[in-house]
């Protein structure tokens, strides 16, 4: 579980190739900068974990791109001590970047097995997310709602409704839409019953799937 200074060097340069793609928010740069990524990948993939690409994390899952979880922490426009309920906890990559934001997590993920790794990784590695839960993402934790972020990690058909249920007024959802490939989705809620849409391009997550749990 070591972190070297040839480790340090490899980030500095994925840091500046986000910056290069566009990324601009300097507490997501530096979050980035400052979370081992090679550390919640397996050992056969550790040499890579530093290129801006997905691999495999096993239960059918990928480590999204680093350009992907940048961008998306991005559009959550986090401010220090921000809930954010994140959906597909994983590996537990995008979990530890936004605990190094500075947001207070809330972290579900279906597949057991990657629960139960990530749920001893992380505090392991020093990131402690307030909650890490097994369950159904499409029906969020209503209990420790409202949230002032919401972050979905896998390609969803269509928006669930107890997500935008769960969303602050002034709150952030940000969600790929579709079923093939998906088209990064921000909803801004303006009021109780009244949502922004924005909409950033496409993107090719693994699909979200709803009463799967196991």
């Amino acid at each position: 579980m070591r972190d070297t200074a040839k480790h340090q060097g490899l980030r500095n340069q994925l840091v500046k190739l986000l910056a290069q793609k566009g990324i601009y928010d300097t507490n997501v740069l530096n979050a980035m900068n400052g979370v081992p990524r090679h550390l919640f990948l397996e050992s056969g993939f550790q040499d890579f974990a530093y290129q801006d690409t997905a691999f495999p994390i096993g239960a059918g899952q990928t480590i999204s791109q680093p350009y992907t979880v940048a961008f998306q922490s991005q559009l959550l426009q986090l401010k220090p001590d921000d809930k954010v309920l994140e959906i597909g906890t994983g590996s537990g990559y995008q979990t530890a970047v936004l605990c190094k934001m500075g947001a207070k997590v809330f972290t579900i993920e279906r597949q057991n097995e990657l629960y139960r790794k990530t749920s001893v990784l992380l505090p392991k590695l020093g990131y402690r997310p307030r909650v890490v839960s097994f369950g159904d993402g499409y029906k969020g934790l209503p209990k420790d709602a409202p949230f002032d972020g919401i972050i979905v990690t896998a390609g969803a058909p269509f928006v669930p409704q107890p997500l935008l249920a769960q969303l602050k007024i002034g709150g952030r959802l940000v969600i790929p839409v579709g079923d093939e490939k998906q088209v990064m989705t921000l909803l801004i809620r303006t009021s109780e019953t009244h949502f922004e849409q924005h909409e950033f391009g496409d993107f090719k997550f693994v699909p979200m799937l709803e009463d799967k749990n196991r």
